[in-house]
């Protein structure tokens, strides 16, 4: 197993056990901790992780170039869907990303995603934690692909990543800005954000639904038309 994938495996541990911790009833951590600043290093590990991942192989510049119009394409989709509550458009076309280039291919196009739209729209605390949501679900649906989903699994899987990535958004909040840290303030904390997560997830479903399959196609003639090698794998090596 390749020593950056148990980097990263152990990242994941950790921040699980950051976030869950302080909920339990009797936590054997202080409380006061700041602990949005320790999930927040730990969020930026897991992306730094991705980003030595995607350099260490041997890229030529279709690649490159393919990684980084589609992150940018992404970040612009963002721009006029703004006024719109949570309707994110960038979701679906990291999805399908990630479906047809990979797996770190998925997770740059995500991580580049509120990179660079936050530019635009605003840059703050909470853009390392869109970079990885957004990353995460480039990932998952990469390995969703060999599960051989048909269109209507696509579009409940793009709908649930509505969901997922607003888990992970309000877990930004809770750990910021909610005091005390237990199981209870973080319910409250999510059901008080669930109606902007459901407007996520029918804008996933209704935008799947309508151009997924048809860009998933779009993206996989193109990838066979430059001869690109299902960008970027992510192989799990056992020696």
């Amino acid at each position: 197993m390749r020593k950056s994938h148990i980097c990263l495996a152990l990242i994941f541990l950790v921040g699980i056990a950051v976030f869950a911790i302080p909920a339990l009833p009797s936590s054997p951590v202080d409380p006061s901790a700041n602990w949005g600043l320790i999930s927040g290093v730990l969020v930026l590990l897991a992306v730094a992780a991705f980003f030595f991942e995607f350099e260490s192989y041997a890229l030529s510049s279709k690649e490159l170039a393919l990684v980084s119009m589609l992150g940018t394409v992404s970040a612009v989709l963002r721009i006029p869907f703004v006024a719109l509550p949570n309707v994110q458009p960038s979701t679906y076309l990291i999805i399908c990303s990630g479906y047809v280039f990979g797996p770190v291919a998925g997770f740059m196009v995500g991580a580049m995603t509120p990179l660079i739209s936050n530019l635009f729209l605003g840059m703050g605390p909470w853009t390392p934690y869109q970079m990885f949501a957004w990353g995460l679900a480039g990932v998952s649906a990469a390995y969703f692909k060999r599960l051989g989903p048909n269109r209507v699994w696509l579009t409940l899987f793009a709908i649930f990543w509505g969901y997922i990535y607003g888990v992970i958004m309000d877990t930004w909040f809770w750990v910021t800005f909610v005091y005390p840290l237990t199981l209870r303030t973080f319910i409250v904390t999510k059901t008080s954000g669930l109606w902007l997560d459901t407007f996520h997830a029918i804008g996933n479903g209704i935008l799947f639904s309508l151009f997924g399959m048809r860009t998933i196609s779009i993206l996989e003639r193109f990838r066979r038309r430059f001869n690109l090698r299902g960008i970027i794998p992510f192989q799990i090596e056992l020696k």
